[in-house]
């Protein structure tokens, strides 16, 4: 039975390339979808009159002052299926599009890394809450996924306001918090180790990351950029991008964990080292598969082997990619669709193997070397382990948190909220 209809951004619309949506089916069968849209695992809203967001109230803490859906006060109109149960008639402009958007999104992401997860993955809320509630706040500068809702702000930072309802990477992100704290637990901010929740925002970003290159639109346009050159700047590095040229948490950065011997104050910046070596590993994942489809030569990885990290790496290798690109184009989105597909289920079967007590880099690590043993008897573990070991993964302990968490950490918000019973 045919899927339902949805028009998404694949990176956010005001930058040059990315301006129009790209149309994806997801896996709810048309015409089972409802007004919002809405299904049975969740449901959009776009509240009127919302005076804050779920959590907490702003004061004395003994207060106890808890918002949290259901949302029961004044909505704008839901978006409609058509007559066949889509949602891709509708524009962007309107509060329709931008539910649709959130609620296509939220699901394309689920359709996606159930897929690797080979099962239904629940939210961590089902034991309080039936359905997840997708809800748009423009009042809020941020984006949160909490006990059973998933909110969504925008930026006002960079001239005007820009919705993160229209912004695939920041929804993933969001989605893949969820997911984590579905399969590996929510910590106790008061006793779990920084490196849980460096994990935790690394996760969010590669599930962020992975999601992206299951858009036709954007693995086109990422491999006639870089010709498959993928160290070079590009699309798949641009994690929550608020403006063209401001990038967060760059997945192809050089930081490594001795940076954060002596100590951290920010989880996210902590989390880059893992973020940039599971990069890495994509990335020689997909030289890997070159290889395979005979796109490159051996003696070619060899050479972006030696030459990574040098001032000869971008003239010598752009060259050499930019001749095989021109040979074997579509071979080239072959084996990145491969590699993504590696990166992905490695990673879902990675997560099911850790316990959120004491949860350290090379915790994570060690799984993943575990899992590719288990699916190719260790074809992966010499680029996994030298991945790692560049980032000084397993080599390094983690110093001290120097600082409270700020109030805009992830770690200390909303996300964490549980209810006591």
């Amino acid at each position: 039975m045919q899927g339902t209809r949805f028009r998404l951004f694949p990176q956010p619309r005001f930058l040059e390339d990315f301006q129009e949506p790209e149309t994806v089916f997801v896996s709810s069968p048309a015409g089972t979808l409802q007004p919002g849209p809405a299904d049975e695992r969740m449901y959009t809203i776009f509240p009127i009159g919302k005076p804050r967001p779920y959590g907490i109230a702003p004061g004395p803490a003994d207060r106890g002052d808890v918002l949290a859906p259901p949302w029961t006060g004044d909505a704008h109109p839901p978006a409609m299926p058509d007559a066949d149960g889509h949602f891709d008639y509708l524009e962007p402009g309107t509060e329709q599009f931008e539910a649709a958007h959130l609620f296509g999104t939220v699901r394309f992401v689920l359709d996606i890394w159930e897929d690797y997860f080979g099962r239904q993955i629940p939210w961590h809320s089902a034991r309080h809450y039936d359905r997840l509630e997708l809800t748009i706040l423009p009042s809020l500068e941020n984006a949160y996924s909490g006990y059973g809702f998933l909110e969504m702000g925008g930026d006002r930072k960079h001239g005007g306001y820009k919705p993160f309802s229209l912004n695939f990477d920041v929804i993933a992100h969001e989605v893949g918090h969820a997911i984590i704290y579905s399969e590996v637990g929510v910590p106790d901010p008061e006793n779990a180790t920084g490196e849980y929740f460096g994990f935790h925002e690394s996760a969010a970003d590669l599930v962020a990351l992975v999601s992206s290159l299951h858009f036709n639109s954007l693995v086109d346009h990422l491999l006639d950029n870089t010709r498959g050159n993928l160290y070079r700047l590009s699309t798949i590095t641009r994690m929550a991008e608020l403006s063209g040229n401001k990038q967060i948490r760059i997945a192809a950065n050089d930081v490594r964990l001795s940076k954060f011997a002596e100590g951290w104050i920010k989880e996210h910046k902590l989390s880059q080292p893992l973020t940039g070596a599971f990069f890495d590993i994509l990335v020689d994942i997909f030289h890997e598969c070159l290889l395979d489809y005979g796109c490159i030569s051996p003696e070619m990885e060899d050479l972006s082997d030696k030459l990574l990290a040098t001032p000869d790496y971008a003239p010598v290798m752009q060259e050499l990619f930019d001749q095989a690109y021109e040979v074997q184009p579509e071979n080239f989105k072959l084996a990145l669709i491969d590699a993504r597909d590696i990166l992905g289920t490695y990673l879902a079967d990675t997560w099911q193997k850790l316990d959120r007590n004491d949860l350290n880099f090379v915790d994570v690590a060690r799984a993943f070397e575990q899992v590719d043993r288990s699916h190719t008897n260790g074809r992966f573990q010499k680029l996994i382990r030298g991945n790692f070991d560049l980032r000084d993964i397993g080599w390094v302990e983690v110093g001290p948190q120097l600082e409270p968490l700020q109030k805009d950490s992830h770690a200390n918000s909303v996300r964490t909220l549980m209810p006591l019973d």
